[in-house]
């Protein structure tokens, strides 16, 4: 008899099924990937300490802790449905249909796609799927590459690439359009990128990012940006030029470029072609949350957590009995962040069940670690996320307020 299914076998997954698990709950892990660690498996960077961040040691120690404590880990198990049914949730699989009283998603987060002419090319990818061919499966993506996209994440991985001895030459935005929106237009790209200054590694940056806050400074800034970009760990960031084709015959061999002003207008008779034999294009993530809404769960449209989440509590509950979340399906955020949120909702979901003892003090300190873990992340994919949490918390306690004071004890902050 099983007492809680985990969707998802990354940072967020394994930390909840450890946590159910230690409090007594029969638990199983479903993944569709071939291995358990879901994103951690492709994360390889320095922390601002130092120290090395290692994804596939993470999720080495991760899954071991958590076969040890018995949980069931299962991968090339995909869901395609999840329902309610009396008492039970049944998760139906590839597999077969599995239920329990509780489920947790865990999920995760997709990539926006970015279409351009000559997108279909082979060599062009996601930057996620470079970060994975290259950490996970040890392929060599390319010799002389493009990065089309200037983001947070784009960068994360920019830095892996280079430290697996991949030369990426340059890095332009995608031209504006709408299906590329604000990352087609300079002057929002470089705002964006000031407000996660705050992470720079100097104080000169940190100073740099805070003036760039007026309006009228980055537009100063974006118009005399210099020709030759600015470098990003060794890659130039050419912030004042779009990707308006992707050419090549058979394979990838270039990236038609085009000067632009700071609101992303194609300045006339200013195309160029970089050579390249790959190209990534870096759109940015949002919250894998199809099955939640397969479930019936209610959403809400935050931008500052990434688009469309479930409604859900700081305790990782949804409005649906015995339905939790937790990761980047609540929000973007990094992986410490989602493993923090699992352990929560470990917890909460324990708490649910029934179990006593320490269970409160246990889900108190985890919903505040959370928060810590929160304001000390080295990566923010979302600046204002306090705010888009703020948003999603304090429309929980207003819309399932009766709901709520059956965790009374644990305070919506």
């Amino acid at each position: 008899m099983t007492d809680v299914i985990v969707i998802g076998a990354g940072p967020a997954g394994l930390a909840g099924a450890i946590a159910c698990a230690q409090s007594g709950l029969k638990t199983v892990v479903i993944d569709e990937f071939i291995k358990p660690g879901g994103r951690l498996l492709g994360q390889l960077h320095e922390k601002p300490s130092g120290e090395w961040w290692n994804g596939i040691k993470e999720s080495d120690r991760l899954t071991k802790e958590a076969q040890d404590l018995s949980v069931n880990i299962r991968c090339g198990v995909s869901v395609y449905n999840l329902e309610k049914e009396a008492n039970k949730w049944s998760v139906h699989t590839n597999k077969g249909t599995l239920s329990a009283s509780f489920v947790l998603i865990a999920t995760g987060a997709a990539e926006y796609p970015i279409p351009l002419p000559g997108w279909t090319l082979p060599g062009v990818m996601s930057i996620g799927a470079a970060q994975v061919m290259t950490n996970v499966h040890r392929v060599q993506v390319g010799k002389k590459g493009i990065i089309i996209g200037a983001n947070i994440l784009a960068f994360a991985i920019l830095n892996e690439l280079q430290l697996a001895g991949i030369h990426v030459e340059r890095i332009v935005l995608p031209e504006k359009g709408p299906l590329s929106g604000k990352a087609g237009v300079p002057n929002e790209v470089l705002k964006s990128l000031t407000d996660a200054s705050k992470l720079a590694p100097s104080s000169f940056l940190r100073l740099g990012g805070r003036l760039m806050k007026s309006d009228g400074l980055r537009k100063m800034a974006i118009k005399f940006f210099p020709k030759n970009g600015v470098k990003m760990n060794g890659t130039p960031l050419l912030l004042r030029k779009a990707a308006v084709e992707i050419i090549g015959d058979q394979q990838v061999e270039g990236v038609r470029v085009a000067d632009i002003d700071a609101e992303g207008k194609i300045i006339l008779g200013s195309e160029k072609i970089y050579e390249a034999d790959f190209v990534c294009i870096a759109g940015g993530l949002y919250p894998l949350a199809e099955l939640a809404a397969v479930a019936g769960c209610p959403f809400q449209y935050i931008p500052e957590l990434g688009g469309h989440v479930p409604h859900h509590s700081e305790i990782m509950e949804t409005p649906l009995d015995g339905l939790f979340v937790a990761g980047n399906i609540t929000g973007i955020e990094s992986g410490k962040v989602a493993m923090a949120q699992g352990t929560t909702a470990g917890y909460s979901i324990a708490k649910r069940a029934g179990k006593g003892g320490i269970i409160d003090d246990l889900l108190q300190q985890a919903v505040q670690n959370v928060r810590t873990v929160r304001e000390q992340a080295a990566i923010q994919f979302h600046p204002e996320i306090n705010d888009g949490r703020k948003k999603i918390y304090e429309q929980w306690e207003e819309l399932y307020t009766k709901k709520q004071n059956e965790y009374d004890d644990v305070k919506i902050g």
